[in-house]
């Protein structure tokens, strides 16, 4: 039996060995993290902006609603259709 020392694999040498450690390298990347959630913080609507959206549109379909359903607004529409078919006929 001969003493020979077990097979190893090759040091690893290139890119791995110059990278800085892990450890330093995390604070810098939660650093460019919270930059870019801050840059974002305003990117989209909160519940209450969308409770005050919601509020606001059904007021304006509201009001849309009275005026279209006013005797004035049906009356213009209704001279409106009749004028048309008076042309076509």
């Amino acid at each position: 039996m001969t003493d020979t020392p077990p097979a190893t694999a090759p040091a690893a040498t290139g890119p791995a060995e110059d990278a800085p450690p892990r450890v330093l390298a995390q604070p810098r990347a939660l650093a460019r993290r919270w930059a870019r959630l801050r840059a974002d913080a305003e990117a989209g609507m909160s519940t209450a902006e969308y409770a005050v959206g919601t509020v606001a549109a059904c007021a304006f379909a509201a009001v849309l609603y009275r005026v279209v359903t006013g005797g004035s607004v049906v009356t213009a529409l209704g001279d409106l259709v009749s004028s048309a078919l008076q042309v076509l006929s």
